[in-house]
């Protein structure tokens, strides 16, 4: 048994440096002089933020408060018995694409200046 073992690792061993044998033969030391031309690959970057991070009013919990721009759209959602309107807001330090909707009943009231 312990030689099949021996025998099994030394098959693992032989095919997992096979790989690597090979790409050691292709390589082969770069020597660069001043003045030579080069292409260097640069893989682009995911998430880079060219004009910076957009700054919040933190509170001292390291919270901040959503605060509503505009209204964008209405809409009224029909019940068996009740009509409830709703409407689409669009929030500060937010993209359009994340504007949600809200009861307009509780908006009105607490964002009077939004009407």
């Amino acid at each position: 048994m312990v030689d099949v073992v021996a025998l099994i690792r030394h098959g693992m061993k032989t095919a997992q440096s096979r790989p690597t044998s090979y790409a050691n033969v292709r390589r082969r030391p770069l020597e660069f002089n001043v003045g030579d031309h080069v292409f260097v690959k640069i893989a682009p970057l995911k998430g880079v933020m060219r004009f910076g991070k957009k700054a919040l009013d933190l509170l001292p919990n390291l919270s901040y408060e959503e605060v509503p721009v505009q209204i964008i759209d209405r809409k009224v959602k029909v019940l068996r018995n009740k009509e409830i309107g709703f409407v689409k807001v669009l929030w500060r330090n937010h993209v359009i694409e994340e504007a949600t909707w809200e009861p307009e009943e509780e908006k009105r009231q607490r964002y009077p200046d939004l009407f």
